[in-house]
């Protein structure tokens, strides 16, 4: 009997489909039960394809990537990858007798994308990018609708108009063309394989009449943000909201378009490092938002924005400048920036020289939204259970709006002007050079700019790595999965599933840790329960949950502790396993902060100035007009003695305190 080694079989001819038979074997051609399936995953997503073959005796394998070259190690009928980009694949099964078949081209394709998949997340079809549509279409014009999905096997597309089923409209892209009013109404596409169904969100169109004709679009080359906020301070009183405020602002800002960089409780050094970074980002024809909330005042007409780690008295050398900032992002030449700042401006009469920091000449391209006017408090409310400054409250409820920026800040101002808590207490002011009408819902046009935008997506990416999801097998043949999510950018969660409990572990346990420990910000005294509500929404019901915060402070390799403990079927006996797993540097730890030099010399002050800031000072609600929803962002001194003053009318701070 002759065999033949797979050196021998021509690797693209026609394959050989024979019934030879012997004396004694029955040679059977080779069959593909089942064809590999094609995938659509997010980038560093582990995939695994599969075929299954019959034959005669044991048959061989071997895997070819697009370029018709075998891939290493992929000599299995079950072939594990994990890429960067998308790639063909196609498998060669072969028998002892120089039989072999294909089977057929699939694709494993790779979006980048900064949606992250659910923390459990089996393969059904999920929605990353939907179909939107922001201006009425020209009437004889052409638009483009685009739904995109994740999903394992890769999902199937079909698109629907007011409802009816759309013949041949079955991929991502929905394009048409010569417009008229029967294209009006909506569009919504239906995603689905073998798993499950999802439907997109709506997406209203309208078609304009020649006298509708919309002006020009302006566009931006790109749209980033960064998000600080600032709420446990090390010796002065701590704040609420900005948990929250950081938190939502994010998330619609994504909804924007924007790459959101957001983050929490940062020391002086830790918010030169983030803005130096954030300014990397900036270049022309980009959009820039820069949000701070947290503890704040004025000196001499410049504002400051504190630190965590900020001493007592205030000096501006121990705080962050908010007119340099500007200067920075203004020198970048940016095509719009927008400084958005929930803070106080208490200023006092002090002796010193003015900063000699000026502003570039006039751009046109700033925009400055003041929670406050000068020398007055910007306040935090309980609004349903739930700590936001009252600025940013109404903020969030009009930044969607596809409005001038500055328009939208005139309608925060209206809003927060009518509100009875602070009618009279906090006045919103706004400055800008705006010469366009330009919006924060503007959208990127990356055309002539495809380098730059290369290079920023490195640099944004460095600061919003998740770790891929793991699945740990332990000796007792318990099966833990772990699963990633990003609250902010430097607050890691980590989900401990147990997915497999074998045959001889009862009652599993799963605790997670960390090396080195990591600060949890969110769990000291006085903190409220609003983080519960955001674990909830990022996860379903896992076995146990670890939250890393401060991941900025990171200096090294960050290793998962996981200890599972099980009662043994058979012994009757509590038991205890350990595994170890190295995340490296997650979010924006990569971006070691701790090795970087503080972004600017900051020469406002060479004598160091007591500077008077606000507090957050929860105040009886005897003292407001609503007390259901007291105010707790309250001025520069606790109101304590009710002699010296009331809770109405805060008083300065002592110039000897």
């Amino acid at each position: 009997m002759t065999y033949c080694s797979d050196r021998a079989v021509p690797l693209w001819s026609k394959p050989l489909h024979t019934l030879k038979k012997g004396p004694t074997v029955m040679k059977i051609e080779i069959s593909i039960v089942q064809q590999p399936l094609s995938v659509c995953v997010p980038q560093n997503y582990p995939v695994t394809l599969s075929v299954q073959a019959v034959g005669t005796g044991p048959l061989r394998y071997q895997w070819f990537d697009g370029q018709q070259q075998e891939v290493a190690h992929g000599t299995e009928s079950n072939l594990h990858i994990c890429l960067k980009k998308s790639e063909k694949y196609i498998c060669r099964v072969s028998d002892l007798y120089c039989n072999y078949i294909f089977t057929e081209w699939v694709k494993v394709k790779v979006l980048n994308s900064a949606v992250g998949i659910p923390p459990v997340w089996r393969g059904e079809p999920y929605i990353i990018v939907q179909p939107t549509l922001h201006q009425p279409v020209c009437h004889g014009g052409t638009f483009t609708l685009k739904c995109t999905a994740i999903g394992m096997p890769s999902p199937q597309y079909q698109w629907y108009h007011n409802g009816h089923f759309l013949p041949k409209e079955n991929k991502e892209t929905l394009e048409i063309k010569q417009a008229n009013t029967d294209s009006a109404g909506s569009y919504l596409c239906t995603v689905s394989n073998v798993l499950a169904e999802r439907w997109s969100e709506a997406a209203d169109v309208e078609i304009a009449t020649p006298d509708q004709i919309p002006a020009p679009t302006l566009t931006a080359t790109d749209k980033v943000a960064l998000l600080i906020g600032n709420l446990n301070y090390s010796h002065h009183p701590r704040l609420m909201a900005p948990t929250m405020d950081v938190h939502e602002l994010a998330s619609l800002l994504q909804q924007l378009g924007f790459r959101v960089v957001s983050l929490l409780d940062l020391t002086l050094l830790e918010m030169e490092a983030a803005i130096d970074k954030f300014l990397q980002l900036l270049d022309r024809g980009v959009y820039a938002v820069f949000y701070y909330a947290g503890h704040g005042y004025e000196h001499l007409g410049r504002n400051y924005l504190v630190a965590i780690d900020a001493p007592r008295p205030y000096c501006t050398v121990n705080c962050v400048c908010v007119q340099r900032v500007m200067w920075n992002m203004q020198e970048r030449r940016a095509q719009l920036i927008v400084i958005l700042l929930d803070t106080c401006r208490k200023w006092y009469k002090q002796s010193g020289a003015a900063s000699d920091i000026n502003p570039l000449a006039p751009l046109g391209n700033t925009v400055y939204g003041y929670a406050t006017t000068e020398d007055a408090e910007a306040f935090e409310v309980q609004d349903g259970g739930k700590s936001t400054g009252i600025f940013t409250k109404y903020l969030n409820k009009h930044i969607l709006q596809q409005k001038k920026v500055t328009h939208i800040l005139e309608q925060v101002s209206e809003d927060l002007g009518k509100d009875q808590l602070v009618c009279g207490r906090q006045v919103v002011e706004i400055k800008h050079t705006l010469k366009e009408p330009r919006a924060l819902t503007d959208p990127v046009g990356t055309a002539g700019h495809t380098m730059e935008l290369l290079l920023r997506d490195v640099c944004w990416k460095q600061a919003n790595v998740l770790p891929s999801q793991k699945l740990l097998d332990f000796s007792c043949g318990v099966q833990v999965e772990l699963s990633f999510s990003a609250l902010f950018s430097n607050v890691l969660l980590v989900f401990g599933t147990v997915r497999n409990t074998g045959k001889i572990a009862q009652d599993c346990t799963v605790k997670l840790q960390s090396e080195p420990t990591m600060e949890d910000i969110f769990s000291g005294p006085g903190c409220s329960d609003e983080m519960h509500s955001l674990l909830l929404s990022k996860a379903d019901y896992p076995d146990c949950c670890l939250r890393l915060c401060c991941l900025q402070r990171l200096k090294r390799s960050l290793v998962l502790k996981i200890e599972l403990s099980y009662t043994h079927q058979d012994r009757n006996i509590r038991l205890t396993e350990h595994r170890e797993v190295d995340i490296d540097r997650p979010l924006i730890a990569s971006c070691r902060f701790s090795q970087r030099r503080p972004v600017d010399g900051r020469q406002e002050s060479t004598q160091p100035n007591r500077c008077h800031v606000k507090s957050d000072i929860r105040q009886p609600s005897y003292c407001l007009a609503h007390p259901v929803r007291p105010l707790t962002r309250k001025a520069d001194n606790i109101c304590q003695n009710s002699a010296k003053a009331t809770c109405n009318e805060p008083e300065e701070n002592d110039e000897n305190d």
